[in-house]
């Protein structure tokens, strides 16, 4: 029997919660063992007691799960364990991260550097505007765009990134066999060509109201941070924005129309205390500490650079530099190195905070 197969079964069995799961990984290191152990070694651990030892031993999903595993094969759905190498980076440190994810498409290295883009359903054409243009510009510098592909904001940050080249996770409050809403079945498509689609949930799981939730402690688990856009009062995004800030990663929200209930829960947020974005450059401020040699990559191959422009580019970062700074570890006058701190800024690479500071955008 494969490892594969008790890493499912675990995953499968009633009562057992990713915590749950992982207390007995941390205990028997591999499924099987946890599945040999008998009944009163497993009802005897703090935590597992009778009822879920018991939903262990008597777990009878065996001959199911090798269906699943030949249909997701043919349909070239890939079943990644908390064990294995392709376990997305971010996920692994939280506490209830999934022990199983399917996947079509592959999560790369470079999607730690991943932005969620989240919001209602329904949208205006200033909430479009908004989306498409931060989306465009994230994928632009080299971030992994991350949403849940439901109607609305999510479908636009996913379509946009698409169209621009970059990459894209979906995560999906369904199976991966269940694309929701149908009409995004053609998008999950292309997403799972050049990003991926991500779904904790068993094949065949239907796109039920509690799957939800859950569904967005993921999306905000595999990004730095969240960027709410347009959200009414009750809005599910406003759950995204939730996990995130519980999980210490950052909370974004653009602004919207004081009269308009789209924009109700966003301007509550910002009420609240979270960034305000008025444009890209917002969320490179915010994230500039995580986002060292990064952007600074990316940037220097978007653009060409004078000789004394790449020097100070080379001692640049994403955190904000004093001018004398600069000059001192470039060895060059301080009006020598403001002059060219001009330049890079007219050509975006960099950008001045208060008190003569710049750094790499």
């Amino acid at each position: 029997m494969s490892d594969t197969k008790y890493w499912i079964a675990l995953n499968d069995v009633l009562d057992v919660g990713p915590v749950t799961a992982k207390k007995l990984l941390a205990l028997y290191r591999k499924p099987e063992k946890i599945f040999n152990a008998s009944y009163k070694e497993l009802a005897g651990i703090p935590g597992i007691g009778p009822k879920k030892a018991k939903n262990i031993k008597g777990f009878e999903g065996w001959e199911k799960i090798d269906t699943q595993l030949k249909t997701l094969e043919s349909k070239n759905v890939n079943v990644v364990t908390l064990d294995d190498t392709g376990y997305p980076e971010l996920l692994k440190n939280m506490e209830d991260s999934p022990i199983v994810l399917y996947t079509k498409g592959s999560v790369q290295k470079e999607d730690r550097f991943a932005i969620a883009v989240v919001g209602s359903r329904k949208y205006s054409s200033y909430g479009r505007f908004a989306v498409e243009k931060l989306s465009a510009e994230l994928t632009s510098l080299g971030f992994t765009i991350v949403s849940g592909m439901a109607r609305g904001i999510d479908t636009l940050a996913h379509t946009t990134a698409v169209n621009s080249g970059g990459r894209t996770i979906a995560v999906l409050g369904s199976g991966i066999d269940v694309p929701y809403p149908p009409e995004n079945k053609m998008l999950m498509e292309k997403i799972s060509c050049s990003g991926c689609v991500i779904t904790e949930f068993p094949p065949g799981t239907q796109p039920e109201r509690e799957n939800f939730p859950r569904r967005n402690r993921l999306i905000s688990g595999l990004s730095l941070g969240v960027l709410v856009i347009e959200a009414t009062a009750d809005s599910g995004s406003l759950i995204t924005a939730s996990c995130a800030a519980d999980q210490g990663k950052e909370v974004f929200a653009v602004p919207g129309n004081i009269n308009s209930a789209n924009s109700a829960g966003t301007n509550e947020l910002i009420k609240n205390g979270v960034k305000l974005v008025r444009n890209v450059e917002d969320i490179i401020e915010e994230l500039a500490p995580i986002l060292k040699g990064f952007i600074k990559t990316k940037t220097k191959a978007m653009v060409e650079l004078t000789v004394d422009e790449q020097r100070l580019c080379d001692i640049m970062t994403a955190e904000p530099k004093h001018v004398d700074v600069l000059s001192r570890e470039s060895s060059m006058p301080a009006s020598r190195v403001l002059g060219i701190l001009l330049g890079l800024e007219l050509k975006g690479v960099a950008k001045q905070t208060e008190g003569k500071k710049f750094f790499l955008v």
